[in-house]
């Protein structure tokens, strides 16, 4: 632990940060893997309502800068081909 006062609440402010982050990054993956679940199960609805949240939460990691623009990007649109892939199957 630092000894400077100021460099001490540093370190719980990142801390804090840290996990907010890593809980914000659980939650894209879980609304990915649910648009996968949607996709095998062949229903539309379903599909479309988890797509749409996995998008919505990419586009707030973005604004809240807990992933980068381009890594949102490339996460929808490789959820989208996969959900398109088991869709054609």
């Amino acid at each position: 632990m630092a000894n400077i006062k100021s460099a001490q609440k540093r370190v719980l402010v990142a801390e804090r940060n840290h996990a907010r982050n890593v809980a914000f990054k659980t939650s894209v993956k879980t609304a990915l893997k649910k648009v996968l679940e949607a996709a095998k199960s062949k229903d539309d609805e379903s599909l479309k309502a988890s797509l749409s949240n996995a998008y919505q939460l990419c586009d707030k990691a973005v604004a809240k800068g807990i992933l980068h623009k381009k890594t949102a990007a490339r996460k929808k649109s490789r959820i989208t081909k996969a959900a398109n892939k088991l869709l054609a199957e």
